[in-house]
């Protein structure tokens, strides 16, 4: 008589002592199927795995371990959060940087933005060698495939670093107004996406606490009230302070970064920012995210002015613009030369430059859910050549207050006053 054998699952929670040795492992191989399932990428980094484990920790409720002992611990988890969240906010210039616009849930424009970049191949693998790519944020909202969004850029990252590149991917006001739970701008799709992930991360929270070695998983719902629908409950619990796609991802990613000469920025800076330190904005806006400061996010990232926010340099039109005060503002940030800002839809002429070149705007309306606008990324080679590079429109140079169309010339300085540098492009593709 042949012995039945047992499932998988059940035989390791019949035998505590093979997942007493191998917890983390299989805390991994959880993690990674959840990933591929939800994301369709396997992300494949111990920090990566170490990451999710520690955002779900970050779900042990204070309420649920009495008096002092309770906040210990939470300020050690905090602690620890923010020690494996060093960020950096000082680059040096790559040979070739491409910077990109808004993405807001687009996943096909996402990599025919990679595309024309040539950092990735037709099956989504980086072949852009040393490149740094920066994307200014608003991965988040009007669009279905957020999370896969984030999921693909999170995986070039890791394959970047491998050859000596990098992709760093910034928070916009979109992921701010998230995390916060404004979810005006969310579509049905980007709600179905997250509870999508809330069954996946939930069964794999299961199947971990079947294994005795790693314990009972912590509620990730805790204090969302049940008769909210799904979707919302599901999208408050990834990404509300604390929250396992915040405190995995975004948290990770800066608010402010300078690349060489270049100071990148969701909606711009004002010299009371640079004041504040732009360490320091990273760091706070990283401590809020890990769920160490309540709901509401730093005061810098609400308002007008706030440099998420900002447009007083992105105007279309560049009579409406501070030129005066963008150059105050990068003339306080020692070494930096120019100002690369999103959020703005720049239609219909693309990317573009003005104030003599300070500032380039790069939010292009790409998602089909805010103007489906022609793919476009701006090149910076050597720290001071830069050219703008689009999916069907002819390449230009950004060069010493005019664009430079292959084959065209040089912008006369009577056309110049009366617009930005302009980029060709289809007025009926939207902004």
């Amino acid at each position: 008589m042949v012995k039945e054998t047992k499932p998988g699952a059940a035989a390791a929670a019949q035998d505590p002592v093979l997942c007493s040795k191998v917890p983390t492992l299989v805390s991994a191989f959880v993690d990674s199927f959840v990933d591929f399932v939800v994301g369709g990428q396997i992300l494949g980094s111990p920090a990566a795995c170490s990451l999710n484990q520690q955002a779900s920790r970050r779900f042990t409720r204070v309420d649920e371990v009495h008096g002092n002992q309770g906040k210990q611990l939470q300020q050690q988890q905090n602690k620890k959060n923010k020690e494996r969240r060093m960020l950096t906010t000082w680059l040096p210039a790559p040979e070739r940087l491409i910077a990109i616009g808004d993405l807001h849930g687009d996943l096909s424009k996402t990599r025919a933005a990679l595309g024309i970049a040539q950092v990735i191949d037709e099956n989504d693998h980086w072949i852009g060698g040393k490149t740094v790519v920066v994307q200014v944020g608003d991965l988040l909202d009007r669009g279905g495939e957020e999370l896969k969004v984030i999921y693909l850029l999170e995986k070039l990252r890791l394959e970047a670093q491998r050859s000596g590149g990098n992709v760093h991917i910034m928070n916009g006001n979109h992921e701010i107004m998230n995390i916060e739970g404004d979810f005006r701008y969310v579509t049905l799709a980007g709600m179905h996406e997250f509870r999508t992930w809330a069954h996946w991360f939930n069964l794999g929270n299961l199947l971990k606490e079947r294994c005795g070695g790693l314990g009972k998983q912590p509620n990730f719902f805790h204090s969302i009230p049940a008769s909210y629908p799904e979707g919302l409950r599901a999208r408050m619990a990834a990404l509300r302070p604390g929250g396992p796609i915040s405190s995995r991802f975004l948290a990770s990613h800066p608010t402010v970064l300078v690349v060489g000469s270049s100071v990148f920025v969701h909606g711009g800076l004002l010299p009371a920012h640079v004041d504040h330190g732009l360490d320091r904005i990273n760091l706070e806006v990283r401590d809020w995210m890990l769920g160490g400061n309540g709901w509401r996010a730093p005061s810098y990232l609400h308002g007008a002015d706030a440099v998420v926010w900002l447009r007083k340099y992105s105007d279309v039109k560049e009579s409406q613009c501070d030129c005066e005060l963008l150059h105050q503002s990068i003339a306080s940030i020692p070494g930096v030369q120019r100002m690369v800002v999103g959020h703005t839809i720049q239609f219909p002429m693309g990317i573009n430059s003005i104030c003599n070149d300070a500032v380039i705007r790069v939010d292009v309306g790409l998602s089909k859910g805010c103007g489906d606008g022609e793919p476009q990324v701006l090149e910076i080679k050597r720290d001071r050549e830069l050219r703008v590079i689009s999916a069907h429109s002819p390449t230009q140079f950004i060069n010493a207050g005019s664009m430079v169309h292959r084959g065209m010339g040089i912008r006369g300085d009577d056309d110049k006053a009366h617009h930005p540098s302009l980029s060709v492009r289809n007025p009926k593709s939207g902004g």
